[in-house]
């Protein structure tokens, strides 16, 4: 007997730590009227790139370590259109010793389900050598803690 895979569903609000607001550009729509998918990678990056900034735990002028994005991962359930502001919800699922597994859902303001949910793993490497850390800085770890 085969099992039929689990239908993705959207997700609500409280499945994430915390939420950055983000206005939709003219230039996010497509041909098609809505939001291109590859913005939603965009602000994926944005929004877990802002907060590692404003807590202190990602220093992109002087740091010694630094995030690459290795996979990442989008599913789609309701479409978002310029002129809209989006909220983008954060939470971590997994921290390694030198990558970290992402989660993000993106909400239309002011609604419960997510518009659109998915993932990115950053591997944290030397910003000179490019290769893995051996683990994540300490202060890095604190702000990530935060969002498990």
């Amino acid at each position: 007997m085969t099992s039929q895979p689990l239908r993705v569903q959207a997700l609500d609000r409280s499945s994430f730590r915390c939420f950055r607001d983000i206005s939709t550009r003219w230039m996010d729509n497509d041909a098609y009227g809505h939001v291109n998918n590859v913005v939603y990678y965009q602000w994926f990056d944005t929004a877990v790139n802002a907060h590692l900034i404003e807590n202190g735990a990602l220093d992109i002028h002087n740091g010694q370590t630094i995030g690459l994005v290795v996979e990442t991962h989008c599913n789609y359930f309701s479409p978002l259109a310029f002129p809209q502001t989006v909220q983008v919800g954060l939470r971590v699922a997994r921290i390694g010793s030198s990558s970290v597994r992402y989660e993000l859902g993106v909400f239309a303001q002011g609604q419960a389900l997510s518009a659109a949910h998915g993932h990115f793993i950053h591997v944290y490497v030397d910003k000179l050598s490019r290769r893995p850390v051996s683990q994540l800085p300490e202060v890095l770890k604190q702000v990530l803690e935060q969002l498990t």
